[in-house]
């Protein structure tokens, strides 16, 4: 699996930390930006980078988002219609939000999470694996036509 990762300027200390524990941890990790600080960039760029990749494959791949405060990415990439990005808070969000929802971007918070607790969240979602329940399965099909008749 691959793993791509984004932040705008307010996620980028945060990025570069988590990016080396990822990349010590074993993973391959692919850096869609910023790579390099520019307190006049945008969420969105990074954020859309990094949803096209995981929404073209969902099986191989999936994304990190960070930014000031989580909202703006998750937002942005939760327009992509294969992408189900959750903003989590904390280790134990982060793995109700794999196991129900098979989400597979996280959106991180730079100002309200500390590097410790992102690592948590981040290894938390990552080794946890959908459950594959029905009803869950049931409810991501209905996501997935809800995005498709709203417009």
């Amino acid at each position: 699996m691959i793993l791509y990762i984004g932040a705008d300027h307010r996620g980028f200390e945060l990025k570069e930390a988590l990016k080396g524990f990822l990349e010590e941890s074993g993973y391959t990790v692919d850096d869609m930006g910023a790579t390099a600080y520019n307190k006049d960039d945008d969420f969105v760029d990074f954020a859309k980078y990094v949803a096209e990749k995981v929404n073209a494959d969902t099986v191989n791949s999936r994304g990190i988002l960070i930014c000031a405060n989580g909202v703006g990415m998750d937002m942005a990439a939760n327009k992509f219609p294969q992408v189900r990005s959750v903003l989590a808070m904390s280790p134990d969000h982060a793995l109700t939000a794999r196991v129900d929802d098979d989400t597979n971007i996280l959106s991180i918070a730079a100002d309200f999470t500390d590097f410790d607790t992102a690592k948590k969240i981040v290894s938390v979602w990552l080794q946890t694996p959908f459950s594959g329940e029905e009803r869950y399965k049931r409810r991501i099909e209905k996501l997935r036509d809800l995005g498709n008749s709203v417009h």
